[in-house]
């Protein structure tokens, strides 16, 4: 039998599925050396960790799965060898306790990325892993080796098998920029364009409007788009809307704005049904101000009733319109943000090029074995704690997809 130790694993990109692959490996008694553009690992990783961390997600596995909408089938193997309970225990063992908020969203109780970081990379480092930073990834050569741009020029990698974890294509600056699809396709893999996914959406305010709200958050409310209903919150940004709430029906959103503007409906008090709305609506503003009243008889909040206004202008609408105008505020989409601001991405590596160990099929033979891993390949997610649970747990998949393929 090869001792794992005789044989080498290189893994280019150093985010989450990169180094959870590196783990898998480098626990097996494996020669690990992660590649990366960056001069330092998993920025993204890093950046996501200013909003408090969400690893996963504690919902029932029937639901999380469904999350991942058409991709939800091809990630389900990987996701039940690493569920949501899983990551949790992995982050203990790392020293980073964790709680499920009132969500039911999973954080470290530090609420911090860079503690948990700093403990993985320390247990890699004592598996042996090395960190090859600055490595920008071009290709393989003739010979199957992997070719590199480093600042002391060009450099060839031989590897027994490669791991590629290069993230999808959004906030380029923090690393993963798509630059990989041309090295690919030219393999002959079919890689989808990247779209943003879990992106702001774009909303001509007035304005007044922008001005006055913009950086505001709209809290407790309900948007539906085509029949999908999502409660939660967004924020009001110069451009449009941001926020958890509308990530939720980025997919939808996105698709449809390909034809032209669409029209979003706001459930401004979805804990009020509209009946009792209009009671408390019907006795007019007598004396107070628009604003004033809307404050007092349905509770709206400065934000809410600008909205109002946007919609209505300097009319007063009659009780019974104000109240449908509460319950479900048109507002124009006319258009969604970029990858360059957006959470993740959606396309990539399609799933037919993929096979169930996660290594990439039909490559010419003179190609050590490849796996992929991570957003490169064609899934999105909401936020929520799916994003991060589903790179584990494919970056382990491939991981665990190159130990057995090696083993053999």
């Amino acid at each position: 039998m090869v001792s794992p130790s005789s044989r080498s694993i290189a893994i280019v990109g150093a985010g989450p599925a990169g180094l959870a692959a590196a783990e898998v490996l480098s626990a097996a008694g494996f020669r690990v050396a992660l590649y990366d553009r960056m001069p330092s690992a998993a920025r993204k990783f890093l950046m996501a960790g200013r909003g408090g961390l969400n690893l996963t997600h504690s919902e029932p596995a029937d639901a999380f799965r469904a999350r991942y909408g058409t991709a939800a089938e091809r990630l389900a193997p990987a996701l039940a060898a690493f569920p949501p309970q899983a990551l949790r225990d992995w982050a203990a063992g790392l020293g980073e306790e964790t709680f499920v908020g009132s969500s039911g969203r999973v954080f470290p109780r530090s609420f911090k990325a860079s503690p948990l970081l700093r403990a993985w990379l320390g247990r890699l480092a004592a598996n042996g892993v090395t960190f090859h930073p600055r490595h920008d990834w071009r290709g393989f050569d003739a010979a199957g080796a992997l070719l590199f741009e480093t600042p002391d020029g060009p450099a060839e990698v031989k590897a027994d098998a490669v791991i590629l974890a290069l993230g999808g294509a959004s906030w380029p600056r923090l690393g993963s920029d798509g630059a990989f699809v041309p090295a690919l396709r030219a393999l002959g893999v079919e890689v989808k364009d990247f779209v943003p996914a879990n992106m702001g959406v774009l909303v001509p305010w007035s304005e007044v409007f922008r001005q006055k709200f913009a950086g505001t958050p709209l809290k407790r409310i309900a948007l539906t788009f085509n029949g999908v209903t999502v409660k939660g919150e967004a924020m009001v940004s110069a451009t449009g809307l941001e926020g958890g709430a509308i990530y939720a029906l980025s997919a939808p959103l996105r698709r449809a704005l390909v034809d032209g503007p669409e029209t979003l409906h706001v459930d401004l008090r979805p804990d009020l049904d509209g009946a009792e709305l209009a009671r408390r609506l019907g006795g007019g503003p007598g004396s107070a101000s628009f604003s004033t009243f809307l404050r007092k008889a349905a509770g709206l909040a400065p934000v809410a009733v600008g909205l109002i206004r946007e919609a209505t202008g300097p009319a007063r609408p009659d009780p019974a319109t104000l109240a449908r105008l509460v319950k479900a505020l048109p507002v124009t989409i006319t258009g969604h943000a970029g990858l360059e601001r957006a959470i993740s991405s959606a396309g990539g590596i399609a799933w037919d090029c993929i096979g169930p160990d996660f290594s990439l099929r039909g490559l010419p033979p003179h190609l050590p074995p490849v796996f992929v891993a991570g957003e490169m390949l064609d899934w999105e997610a909401p936020t929520g704690g799916y994003l991060l649970q589903a790179v584990i747990a494919t970056g382990r998949a491939a991981g665990a997809g190159a130990l057995a393929r090696l083993s053999r």
